[in-house]
C-alpha cells in the first residue's frame, strides 16, 4: 500500500489535524493508497510556501530553470517503475499507459524546459519622442494545477512544468483518484532540486475537494488558476476565480467526432477510431466519442471496425499486458451500462462488445445512435463509441457539431481541399485529417471552444498562458508636457 503526505515548503509532512483518505484499488477493491486529507490550514500554508518561494524562483535565471527542468525528466524516468506500478494500483489503466505516461510527460518537461529562453517581449514604436516603449512578459506568481487522474502523469506535469519555466510558484492539487501518483510527481522535483517552496503538492478527501479548492482560488496571493477535469466543476472553478478576476485556464470536457467520408479510406478510418475510441478504455478528452459516418459506406466501415473492436484483449492490469483494462471504479462502469442500455431500448444495435461488469467492459461499437438517447449528448468516458450514419457532407459537419463540447475532432477523406474546408468548420481547438481525435504533442496549442473550456497548454501558446504582459517604458531624452 502507498503511503503518502503533503509536500509543503519542500517538507513531507501529514495533514494539519492528522486526517488521511483511502483510494481503493478499482479492480481488487483493496486500499491501494492511504494519504493524508489536506484541510484549510494546509491549503494556506502551501500558497504561503509558494508566496515566499516567488521572488527568488522568478529572478533565477533561464538557463537554471532549463538545467533543473531537463534534471526533472530524467528523474522522472527514472521512477517508472514506481509510476506505472502506482497507475495500475489507483486507476486500473494497464502498465503500457503508466509506461507511456512516463514518457510523454517527460517530453513536456523537456519542451518546458527549452521555453525558459524563449520568453520574449518586443520593442514598440512610441508616438512620444525619445521613449523606449516595450511589451514584458512576467510570471504571475503563484499558480493552482488542478489535474484529474486520466493521464495522471501527463495532465500532472502539464499542470506544472510550463508554469515554473515562465517563473511562477505553484501549488499542485492532486486528484483524489491517484495520490500516490501525483505525490510521486513532487518527488521526482524535489529529488530534481526545486527549491523548497517552488512546488508544493496537497492530497485530500473526495469530500474535501470543494472547500480546498474553493480555498485555493480565494487565497489573495494566488493569482493564475489551470484546472483539467469535466465542464461541470471547470464552471464552478471558472465562476469562483471570475469573482476574484483571477486568470484561468480550463481543459475540460470532450465528445470527439470522427467524420468518415464517402471516399475515405476505411481501413485507416478504421484504426484511427479504434485507438481513438478505446486507447485507456475511453478515459481521455480527446477519445473518439462519436463517428460520423457517410451512409453510402456505413455498412462496410461498421463491420470492419466490429471486427477490429473484437480483437481487443482486456484483463486485470496487474496480471500482465491487455489492450484494454480496467476503468476508473465500477461505479463508472455502471453508469457506462447504462447509456448503452438506454441506447439500445431506443433503437441502437450493438455491432461489438456490450459485456462486463464490474469496472471491466470490453470495447463497445454502438450503431444507429439517434439525439433521442442519452449517450448522443453525453460524454461517456468509457470504451464505447457511437455510430451515426448521415447523407453528405453538410449534415455529416452539422452532426459533428452538434455537442456542447468543442475539443478534438478527426476527418477520414481521400480528398484534402474537400477535408481542409470541412476542418475549418468544425467547431473545435483541434482537427486532424486522416489522423484519430487522439493526438498530443508537447509543443502544440492544446485547447477547446464551447464547453471543452478555454487558454491553452503547449508551446508559445503556453508561454503566453504563464506570462502576464506588461508595458513597460523609458523616457531617454527631455519630455515636452502641456503644462
Amino acid at each position: 500500500m502507498n503511503d503518502v503526505q503533503l509536500l509543503i515548503g519542500g517538507k513531507s509532512a501529514p495533514a494539519a489535524d492528522g486526517r488521511t483518505f483511502e483510494r481503493k484499488d478499482p479492480v481488487k477493491g483493496t486500499t491501494a493508497t492511504r494519504a493524508a486529507a489536506a484541510g484549510i490550514a494546509d491549503v494556506h500554508a502551501a500558497v504561503e510556501a509558494a508566496a515566499a518561494a516567488f521572488p527568488a524562483w522568478a529572478q533565477t535565471g533561464p538557463n537554471h530553470r532549463r538545467a533543473l527542468l531537463m534534471r526533472a525528466a530524467d528523474t522522472l524516468a527514472a521512477h517508472q517503475d514506481e509510476f506505472v506500478q502506482a497507475v495500475i494500483q489507483e486507476t486500473g489503466a494497464t502498465g503500457p499507459w503508466g509506461g507511456f505516461n512516463v514518457f510523454f510527460a517527460g517530453n513536456i518537461l523537456r519542451e518546458a524546459a527549452a521555453a525558459t529562453t524563449q520568453i520574449s517581449g518586443e520593442v514598440i514604436p512610441s508616438d512620444v519622442p525619445e521613449n523606449l516603449a516595450m511589451g514584458i512578459r512576467q510570471p504571475h506568481g503563484v499558480c493552482v494545477g488542478i489535474a484529474p487522474w486520466n493521464a495522471p502523469i501527463i495532465l500532472g506535469v502539464r499542470a506544472i512544468a510550463m508554469a515554473l519555466a515562465c517563473g511562477n510558484t505553484v501549488v499542485f492539487k492532486a486528484s483524489e483518484m491517484c495520490p500516490a501518483v501525483h505525490r510521486l510527481i513532487g518527488t521526482v522535483f524535489h529529488e530534481a532540486g526545486i527549491p523548497d517552496g517552488a512546488l508544493n503538492v496537497i492530497t485530500n478527501a473526495p469530500q474535501d475537494a470543494p472547500a480546498v479548492v474553493s480555498a485555493l482560488i480565494d487565497h489573495p496571493a494566488v493569482r493564475h488558476i489551470n484546472f483539467t477535469g469535466s465542464s461541470r466543476v471547470g464552471r464552478i472553478v471558472a465562476e469562483q476565480a471570475a469573482r476574484h478576476l483571477k486568470p484561468v485556464l480550463l481543459e475540460l470536457g470532450g465528445k470527439a467526432p470522427l467524420i468518415v467520408l464517402d471516399d475515405a479510406d476505411l481501413d485507416d478510418a478504421v484504426n484511427a477510431a479504434a485507438f481513438g475510441a478505446f486507447m485507456n478504455q475511453g478515459q481521455i478528452c480527446m477519445s473518439t466519442e462519436r463517428i460520423v459516418v457517410d451512409q453510402k459506406v456505413a455498412d462496410e466501415f461498421v463491420r470492419r471496425l466490429a471486427v477490429k473492436a473484437s480483437s481487443l484483449s482486456m484483463r486485470d492490469p496487474s496480471e500482465g499486458p491487455a489492450v484494454l483494462g480496467a476503468i476508473i471504479d465500477p461505479s463508472a462502469g455502471e453508469r457506462v451500462r447504462q447509456l448503452i442500455s438506454d441506447a439500445q431500448a431506443k433503437g441502437a444495435s450493438i455491432a461489438a462488445g456490450g459485456h462486463g461488469d464490474g469496472a471491466f467492459i470490453d470495447a463497445t461499437v454502438l450503431d444507429g445512435v439517434t439525439k433521442q438517447m442519452r449517450i448522443y449528448a453525453e460524454e461517456s468516458f468509457g470504451p464505447v463509441v457511437t455510430i451515426v450514419r448521415v447523407n453528405g457532407d453538410e449534415e455529416a459537419l452539422r452532426t459533428a457539431n452538434d455537442t456542447e463540447y468543442g475539443l478534438s475532432a478527426a476527418i477520414f477523406s481521400r480528398d484534402f481541399q474537400r477535408a481542409w474546408k470541412l476542418a475549418g468548420r468544425v467547431e473545435s481547438g483541434i482537427c486532424h485529417i486522416n489522423g484519430p481525435t487522439v493526438h498530443d504533442e508537447p509543443q502544440m496549442p492544446f485547447g477547446g471552444v464551447k464547453a471543452s473550456g478555454y487558454g491553452r497548454f503547449g508551446g508559445k501558446a503556453g508561454v503566453d498562458t504563464f506570462t502576464v504582459l506588461r508595458w513597460i517604458t523609458v523616457q531617454t531624452g527631455e519630455r515636452h508636457y502641456p503644462f
